[in-house]
């Protein structure tokens, strides 16, 4: 019978004479009769529709198609069907199966982010599910990303100054064996910035774009982006005014007359303190010092 091969077909990215091609393989459970195989591959054109892109009929136990830009195109998702039949009766064939939905092109991991106003590093990967290919080209081979930022703000907001700092503005993609859909991968660190402001929950959204890239099949290619919440932390203020009344972080007040450099706060956990200068601004009657220099790191 046909109707039971399991054929479990799989589509991985691969590179032949240079150029990226998807391979779909499949394999019967063994012993299987002598039968061929109808491969038909399409690529997902609209939520729920899938377009034909290719289709033939094979003894072997893969198909290959390839990514040429034209038909097939980096931010497809693509599949393929597979049906078996014995040959001389392709009336009799087994049940069509279908593979995983393979994403040609870049991914982010994670796919969104939640970071709060804190200081704290968060890593994004930029992942590419295709090889890296050069052709005609002898020296060092990469893809290049330049990666933006933009505040989404809240609906009730015109968007601000962007609410992430990268690690840096550039990601540059290098050949790699390809496992599973993983041909080339690399990362940036996202913070958020820590803006003093009280302005709530905000969207910021993180872009990636091809940097003049040589191969055709990256030229018309605009990956996907990766959406970031940022939460909001409530700021903590503190104060030194006039002859110095001192408001501290958590609120406790007191006079400070003396005449001298103080540190006046240090932080615990990276590299940041202020001093402050007093000198002598009372009469002969009240001995009172008063704010006459600052000094931040």
């Amino acid at each position: 019978k046909l109707t039971s091969l399991a054929l479990q077909p799989v589509i991985t990215p691969e590179l032949v004479q240079g150029r990226v091609h998807l391979k779909c393989s499949y394999s019967p459970r063994s012993p299987a009769p002598p039968v061929q195989f109808r491969v038909l591959w399409s690529r997902l054109s609209s939520p729920g529709k899938r377009e034909q892109l290719h289709h033939e009929i094979t003894p072997q136990t893969f198909s290959y198609v390839e990514m040429d830009g034209a038909n097939l195109r980096l931010g497809d998702t693509v599949f393929c069907t597979v049906t078996a039949f014995r040959r001389g009766t392709p009336e009799q064939q087994s049940l069509p199966e279908d593979s995983k939905g393979f994403y040609a092109g870049i991914e982010f991991l994670p796919e969104s982010l939640e970071i709060a106003e804190d200081g704290k590093e968060h890593v994004l990967t930029v992942l590419s599910t295709v090889p890296i290919a050069c052709p005609g080209q002898d020296d060092f081979c990469k893809i290049t990303l330049q990666l933006s930022t933009e505040d989404l703000g809240k609906s009730s907001q015109a968007p601000g100054p962007p609410d992430i700092a990268l690690s840096g503005c550039q990601v540059d993609l290098l050949p790699e064996p390809c496992s599973g859909s993983r041909c080339a991968a690399a990362t940036v660190t996202v913070t958020a910035v820590t803006d003093f402001a009280q302005d709530g929950n905000r969207g910021s959204r993180i872009s990636a774009e091809p940097l003049a890239p040589r191969d055709p099949l990256w030229r018309a290619y605009t990956p996907g982006d990766v959406k970031v919440t940022v939460r909001d932390l409530p700021t903590g203020n503190c104060y030194s005014f006039t002859d110095p009344h001192i408001i501290t972080f958590d609120g406790w007040r007191y006079d400070n007359y003396k005449i001298g450099t103080f540190l006046l706060c240090r932080s615990e956990s990276r590299d940041f303190e202020v001093h402050v200068r007093q000198w002598d601004c009372g009469s002969h009657r009240s001995a009172t010092a008063c704010n006459c220099g600052v000094a931040a790191r």
